[in-house]
């Protein structure tokens, strides 16, 4: 957001200290002695499977190419690669769908929760996880996509359109993907994927204009699979569509939303804090739910779509002061 330069020594220090932070070593307390994490059931558990560990990890500016968590990149790569999602059969009904093993194609359209990839895919490649699956992630993604687009894993078979929260990620995984690769099938999915969010002006009903889901107008972090106003406008940044006219909506909502004194609050969590193993608990405490008290990381994404959509102006100085009083206490 400040605009330093990603390979300069100012910032490479600052990702190693990010690495030896205390909530890094929270986030890893539970690598075995193969490196790998351990949780309740699978790496999915909500929020302390390797898969959230990773992703949490990305997010927050972990160095790259890091060797020490190959473990679980192979752990995630074994999981989410394995048979299960490379077997597909044609189901009628959603109990056909949910009698057999693998991806159910239901009225031509793959129901799967693409987000579990397409995730995976997009936190390998920011954090420098070279691995030639990787390619087979972008695959699964290419061959999943449905007509309109996106994703979805409702076995309703009539089901036709595809789904915010199984599309977000994905979208994410592809823009990454198709940037480091150059693949133009990955550039071109990722176009159509995010037409299924700007048609509908990120939150709203196309018909009728109304808000899809209250709950996508609310700020939270970290969002994990969920959907929200700034977690589409973060991927709109990324993948370079933030300056389409139909992303003009939610970032006003959003500018609407900044606090009076600066910054921007977490509305709703989805998590609680425990280092105890519970599904639905993250090993970090992110940051107060309130309607008046700012929050560095929500601040921080809210500045980087807000400067990207070239709506900052000259304030990069002032919240630069605003986050050093925040540390400051």
């Amino acid at each position: 957001m400040l605009g330093h330069d990603p390979a300069s020594a100012a910032i490479l220090q600052l990702q190693q200290e990010v690495k030896a932070s205390v909530r890094v070593q929270k986030l890893l307390s539970r690598q075995d002695e193969s490196g790998k994490i351990f949780s309740q059931r699978n790496v999915y558990d909500k929020w302390q499977g390797a898969h959230w560990i990773l992703a949490t990890l990305a997010d927050i500016g972990y160095p790259q190419g890091d060797q020490l968590l190959n473990p679980i990149k192979d752990q995630l790569l074994d999981f989410w690669l394995s048979e299960t999602f490379q077997k597909e059969y044609i189901a009628e009904s959603k109990s056909q769908a949910y009698q057999q093993i693998g991806i159910p194609v239901m009225q031509g359209r793959y129901r799967r929760c693409a987000s579990q990839q397409g995730n995976l895919l997009y936190m390998l490649l920011k954090l420098g996880l070279s691995d030639p699956r990787i390619d087979e992630l972008a695959q699964m993604l290419l061959k999943w996509q449905w007509p309109d687009g996106g994703w979805n894993c409702d076995k309703n078979p009539d089901a036709n359109n595809s789904s915010f929260m199984e599309t977000l990620l994905p979208l994410r995984g592809l823009a990454l993907y198709a940037k480091t690769t150059g693949s133009p099938q990955a550039k071109e999915a990722a176009e159509r994927a995010a037409n299924v969010f700007l048609k509908r002006n990120l939150y709203k009903q196309q018909q009728t204009g109304l808000t899809i889901n209250p709950e996508f107008t609310k700020l939270h972090y970290p969002l994990y699979w969920h959907y929200d106003i700034l977690g589409a406008l973060k991927v709109m940044a990324e993948a370079g569509f933030i300056t389409n006219q139909h992303c003009a909506d939610a970032l006003n909502l959003l500018q609407r939303k900044e606090l009076g004194k600066g910054g921007w609050p977490v509305e709703k969590a989805f998590y609680k804090t425990s280092t105890a193993l519970h599904l639905g608990a993250d090993y970090v405490n992110w940051g107060a739910t309130s309607k008046t008290k700012p929050n560095e990381w929500i601040t921080v994404d809210a500045l980087y779509v807000l400067k990207e959509a070239g709506m900052l102006a000259n304030r990069v100085n002032q919240f630069q002061e605003s986050f050093e009083e925040m540390e400051r206490g």
